[in-house]
């Protein structure tokens, strides 16, 4: 699974991180984790508010900070 964190690098995109990590472990997910810091990508993957997780190339989720718990559930989709 590729998991990627899209912002800026801000304390809610360190916190996003940490928290996809967090799910993916506590799932026993096999995971890549990839940080986007590049806004102009950023804008051309349709994201306009940050921070945003993408699994496998789909936005999750965008400008809201999830918990591990909320993640979890997700990558069980």
């Amino acid at each position: 699974m590729k998991i990627e964190i899209l912002g800026t690098g801000c304390m809610k995109c360190q916190q996003l991180a940490s928290n996809a990590e967090q799910a993916a472990k506590k799932l026993g997910i096999d995971y890549e984790l990839c940080k986007v810091t590049d806004l102009r990508e950023i804008v051309q993957r349709g994201v306009l508010a940050t921070p945003a997780l993408v699994v496998d190339g789909q936005v999750k989720i965008s400008g809201k900070l999830a918990t591990s718990d909320e993640i979890g559930a997700m990558f069980s989709e």
